[in-house]
Formats: C-alpha cells, sequence, structure tokens
C-alpha cells in the first residue's frame, strides 16, 4: 500500500503504511495541509520518496527562492506549497552525455552518467510550507539571523596532482561532520562559495582509502561528494550557490547546470558540447538580501585564471563587464554589500617554505580596470572567499573591505600560512594589513546577525566548536585572536 495523503476534507488525511524513512510528523504537517485545500486527488508521498535523492531549496536573482528535486523516476513529481498540489516541471532528464575534454586526459576521464532527473519549481513569495514526498523543505526567511558559510567540501581525487584523499574516512574527508555540526546551529541560510565536486579520477588500486569511490562528472560522485554528506545541512535552510572552478565547464560543469545554477536551463549553456564553453564558463552577478540592510552579490569566477589579463583578452572584457554590474548592484543606498566568489582577491594563497601568494592576478587585473586602487565598489563592505583550503580573517588599515577565506570545509588543507605573516607579504599592490586570524584546521564560517547591517563573523571547527569571533564595523572587522589559531 502506498502512503496517501488525501486532498478531500471528507476523506481522513494520511493511509499510513509508513516507510521507516517517513515520520509521523512530516505526514502529518503534509496531511494537514492538504486537508484543507479541498481538491480532489491524493498526493501519494510514499510513491514520491521511493524515487527521490535528493530536496532542497536555493535562492537566486531577486530573491527567487526555487524548490529543487533530483529523482531516479522519469518524471518529476508533484509537491504540496501551501497544501495545494503541485507539479514540479522538468529541468533536466536522464541521459548519458558524450565524452568531451576535461581537465584530465581523455584516459583519465569517461562519459558523464545522469540516470536521475532533475526537477524544479519557483515557490511563489507568498510560500509558508512546501512538501516533496515526506519531507518538509526548509522556507527562506525576510531576515535571515544566522547564516552558515563553507567552500571546497568535496573529496579530492586527482590523478594529475597525485592527490588521493582518503574518502572512507571521516577524518580524513569530514564533510559528513561539518554538515551535521553545521545544521545543529539551526541556521536561517547557507552560503556555499564553490567546488562542490572534486572526484575527478578512478582510485588506484593500491590507495586502500578511497577504494569503490564514485569517480568523473557524473551523478554517482556528485551524490558522494555532495548530496549525501550535506543531506542535513541541505534540509536545514535554504542555500546560495556560488560556483567554483571546480564547477567549470572542462570539470564538474555539466551537474553544476544540471542540479546546482538557479538560472532556466539551456542546452547551450550546459557544459555538454565544448564548442559553448565560452557561454557556460561565465554568468552575470545578482544580488540576494538577507534583510532590508544587507545583501550577498554572487560572482562567478569559475574560469579565472592565475595571471594578470590583457585588456584585448575575451575574459578580460566579460569580466569588466561584470564587474561593472557589481558596481551598480551594490551602489544600493544604506544597505552592506557582501561581496562573494570563488577566488580571494585581497587574501593569500600559502606556499611551504615560501612567502605566500597574492589575490587572483586575473581578477584583480579586471578590478583595478573598473575601480581603481579600492579594487571594490564603494558599497561592498566584506569579501568572502573560497578556493584557497584554510581560514583568513584580514582587517585592512588601508581602505579596503574586511576579507574572509573559508576554504576548509572537506578538502585536502593547505599548508599553514606563516605566522607572523612576512612583511614583503601583501595580496594586492595598494593594500596594507591592519590584522590577520588564520588557521588551515577543518571548519566552517557562521555569521550572527547584530543588526544596522553588521555581523559576527565566527569560525568553527568541524566539530562546531568556536575558534574566534569578529566583529564587523562597517569595512572594518576585528577578530577576539589574531595570527594563528589552534583548533583545539
Amino acid at each position: 500500500m502506498k502512503t496517501s495523503i488525501s486532498l478531500r476534507p471528507s476523506v481522513g488525511p494520511i493511509r499510513r503504511a509508513m516507510p521507516r524513512s517517513v515520520t509521523a510528523g512530516s505526514l502529518l504537517i503534509a496531511g494537514l495541509l492538504a486537508y484543507g485545500c479541498g481538491g480532489a486527488e491524493s498526493y501519494e508521498a510514499s510513491a514520491v520518496d521511493a524515487g527521490l535523492k535528493s530536496a532542497w531549496v536555493e535562492l537566486g536573482a531577486n530573491n527567487q527562492a526555487v524548490a529543487r528535486a533530483i529523482t531516479a523516476d522519469a518524471a518529476c513529481p508533484a509537491m504540496l506549497v501551501n497544501g495545494i498540489r503541485t507539479p514540479m516541471t522538468l529541468r533536466s532528464a536522464a541521459g548519458t552525455i558524450a565524452l568531451r575534454p576535461t581537465a584530465s586526459a581523455a584516459a583519465d576521464s569517461k562519459p558523464s552518467a545522469f540516470p536521475v532527473t532533475s526537477c524544479e519549481f519557483r515557490l511563489p513569495s507568498t510560500t509558508t510550507e512546501a512538501v516533496i514526498g515526506s519531507r518538509n523543505l526548509p522556507i527562506p526567511k525576510s531576515n535571515p539571523q544566522r547564516v552558515v558559510i563553507l567552500a571546497d567540501t568535496g573529496c579530492r581525487l586527482k590523478k594529475a596532482d597525485n592527490a588521493w584523499q582518503a574518502c572512507t574516512d571521516g577524518d580524513a574527508w569530514p564533510l559528513a561532520s561539518i554538515a551535521a555540526a553545521a545544521s545543529a546551529m539551526k541556521p536561517d541560510l547557507v552560503l556555499h562559495i564553490g567546488d562542490y565536486h572534486y572526484r575527478e579520477n578512478a582510485c588506484p588500486s593500491d590507495i586502500a582509502g578511497c577504494q569503490g569511490s564514485p569517480w568523473g562528472y557524473g551523478w554517482d560522485a556528485w551524490e558522494a561528494d555532495l548530496f549525501k554528506p550535506a543531506a542535513p545541512l541541505l534540509a536545514a535552510a535554504p542555500w546560495i550557490m556560488v560556483r567554483g572552478n571546480h564547477e567549470e565547464c572542462a570539470r564538474a560543469g555539466q551537474g553544476w547546470f544540471r542540479f546546482l545554477d538557479t538560472q532556466a536551463y539551456d542546452s547551450k549553456r550546459s557544459c555538454d558540447d565544448p564548442a559553448n564553453d565560452d557561454l557556460g564558463n561565465y554568468t552575470d552577478p545578482y544580488a540576494v538580501a538577507i534583510g532590508s540592510d544587507t545583501q550577498v552579490i554572487v560572482f562567478d569566477s569559475a574560469k579565472a585564471g592565475k595571471t594578470a589579463l590583457a585588456t584585448t583578452d575575451l575574459q578580460f572584457q566579460k569580466y569588466q563587464v561584470q564587474f561593472q554590474a557589481v558596481t551598480q548592484l551594490a551602489a544600493k543606498a544604506n544597505v552592506n554589500s557582501i561581496f562573494t566568489n570563488h577566488h580571494p582577491v585581497l587574501a593569500f594563497a600559502p606556499i611551504a617554505g615560501s612567502t605566500p601568494a597574492p589575490g587572483n592576478l586575473a581578477l584583480q587585473s579586471v578590478m583595478q580596470s573598473v575601480t581603481p586602487t579600492a579594487y571594490y565598489p564603494a558599497g561592498v563592505k566584506t569579501a568572502l572567499h573560497g578556493h584557497v583550503h584554510d581560514f583568513q580573517a584580514i582587517n585592512f588599515a588601508s581602505n579596503h573591505p574586511a576579507t574572509f577565506v573559508s576554504g576548509n570545509g572537506g578538502d585536502n588543507l593547505d599548508v599553514n600560512l606563516p605566522d607572523p605573516l612576512p612583511a614583503s607579504a601583501i595580496p594586492a599592490p595598494g593594500t596594507l594589513i591592519d590584522k590577520i586570524t588564520h588557521t588551515s584546521a577543518f571548519g566552517f564560517m557562521v555569521m550572527d546577525r547584530q543588526g544596522n547591517g553588521s555581523w559576527a563573523y565566527k569560525a568553527y571547527t568541524r566539530a562546531g566548536k568556536l575558534m574566534t569571533t569578529c566583529q564587523q564595523n562597517g569595512s572594518k572587522v576585528n577578530c577576539d585572536k589574531t595570527g594563528y589559531l589552534l583548533p583545539n
């Protein structure tokens, strides 16, 4: 017998033949919602659950909330929105994509198999309840008080670097414990700053820690790297998704567009055909308001290289237009703009035994052409990044926004920055560091609202132990600890 939720008031709302995965509470909520809508159809929760692989809510431009679902079924499921049975629409159908050129040699690559259907529904701003199967989805709050921040969360399997992370070892790859600790803090919003997927190549037969891991850019690797271990956090709050370099077209871009990108799915921007990569590798920036006094500006730097760009370079011209759009987005009066992109602009990349490398030179070269010396427009008070696998909190004596790096969410950690920093270390020309707080321990960040557009930024270990608190004052940030943070 299937678990059924009736939409007819004259019929009991739930006929119980509950699988273990369906809680009485979730069915009761869904049933009560359905009971009051007066429709003539029934909502088969257990039938939806049987194929459902993942379900979550993410926020896009203009704060459009989108419910997403991944199912093994060929057809998209219906969901309950404010008690009304509502069909989800197809985003991308199941299929295996012909092998395209990737970041790896052809012998170390394979076609991307997606034996799942990706579905979506744009939630009205009036949504108070959204249910898929027996899962109650988190509803966006107009004034979020707590935001979890993480990045670089996948498990690295990369032949070119001879890097084989022990994906089956929770200590070596702690995303599951990070997701559990972060979800226990009851966030109102989750901000992921890129690099969700790292399982690019097959684990060698003589490496014990990753035996049997899925690899490549298809669904099985995406499920293992993100959707299974991060399930508690996907269920806890809506997400803002920022794209990382691991989601560029020659890597996991196909899954990015099928599952995470907030725009309407477009086959020309799907990364399936390398002839269209100049379309697929760039996305226009957009803003997500988190209350009336703060907004997050999302910038796609997936394809940013490591060297400064010539003004004649196509990428320079694309990014220049996009940074001009950032300037317009950040011009809102009395709003604290938080700029988010994957590659650090005014932060460091540690190098073992040497002076740290500066921020991303490609982005710096373009930003200087738009906002000379300041890099960012005046409305940007804070910058958040990943890519470098550590935690950094930087306050500038110069007129530059407070900068955080939160790239310690699961992938192999970088070496520690030297402590103290060499006097010659600067993240970009014209910058002057006042204080830096840093560590290369696994963990995540939390933003707690302080009012008037200000936030307290907190760094936690992977187990949820507080390492430092940084109080924001305009574009300045003052951490209660400086220098290297001991993770214990």
